[in-house]
C-alpha cells in the first residue's frame, strides 16, 4: 500500500468516524472523551519507551537480562557459519581448478588438441569399450 493510498484510507476512516459521532449519546461521548484523556495521560514519551525496552530486554541489544546477548551470540554464530561455508566452498573450488590446470599443463597433449571435437569423441568411444 502506497503512502497516498494510506492517506486516502485514513481520510475515509476519519469521515466515517466523524459521521458516526452524530449517533452517539452525549453521555457516551463524555465517557469516550474521558477514556481518551486517561489513555493519553498514561502514554509514555518516546524516551520512556526506549528506557522501558532497555530495562526489560526488549528488542534493543541489552545485556541486563541476557536477551540481547543471546541474540547477539546467535547472529555471531550464524555469520561465523556462513563465513566458514563460503571459505570451505572457495577452497574446494580453487583446489579443483588447480588440479585441472595441473593436469592440463603436465599432459602430453597440447591444450589445443583437447578442443578438437573428433579427439574428444574418440576418447569417449575408446573409454566405453573397456
Amino acid at each position: 500500500m502506497t503512502a497516498m493510498d494510506e492517506e486516502r484510507q485514513a481520510y475515509r476512516l476519519k469521515l466515517a468516524l466523524d459521521h458516526g459521532l452524530k449517533d452517539i449519546a452525549p453521555a457516551s461521548a463524555r465517557r469516550l472523551e474521558a477514556a481518551r484523556h486517561l489513555a493519553l495521560s498514561k502514554q509514555k514519551s518516546p524516551e520512556q519507551r526506549l528506557l522501558a525496552l532497555g530495562n526489560h530486554g526488549g528488542t534493543g541489544l541489552t545485556f541486563g537480562h541476557g536477551g540481547g546477548l543471546r541474540q547477539l551470540l546467535a547472529v555471531g554464530a550464524l555469520l561465523l557459519g556462513m563465513w566458514l561455508s563460503f571459505y570451505w566452498h572457495g577452497e574446494r573450488y580453487v583446489s579443483e581448478v588447480t588440479e585441472t590446470d595441473h593436469a592440463l599443463l603436465t599432459d602430453e597433449l597440447p591444450p589445443d588438441a583437447l578442443l578438437d571435437k573428433e579427439l574428444l569423441e574418440w576418447l569417449i568411444d575408446d573409454s566405453s569399450d573397456d
